[in-house]
């Protein structure tokens, strides 16, 4: 099993609704790529500077299947969405 977490910071512009849009995206994903055996998407409800907007949650049975997530279409356009509406990203990816 290989776990995939991605935390972003949002810019201050628009932050509440890139946040909603962001999270309505990535879990439509599921219906377009089916090596996904899970996801959640969460908003931060901490206030502190360290704490991230954004938190990605997904499961996928090896790291090819994780490959094919992060190449696919559906995936590539969410992404790019993101990245324009951004200022910092963290991710991991590890074994389980």
């Amino acid at each position: 099993m290989v776990k995939h977490i991605v935390m972003w910071k949002l810019k201050e512009e628009n932050r509440e609704e890139n946040a909603k849009i962001i999270k309505e995206r990535l879990e439509a994903l599921t219906a377009v790529i089916p090596e996904i055996q899970h996801i959640e998407v969460g908003r931060n409800f901490t206030d502190s500077d360290m704490a991230y907007d954004l938190a990605l949650y997904t499961e996928f049975d090896n790291r090819q299947d994780l490959e094919t997530y992060q190449n696919h279409p559906a995936h590539r356009a969410v992404a790019e969405f993101v990245a324009e509406v951004r200022t910092a990203r963290a991710v991991a990816d590890y074994e389980k």
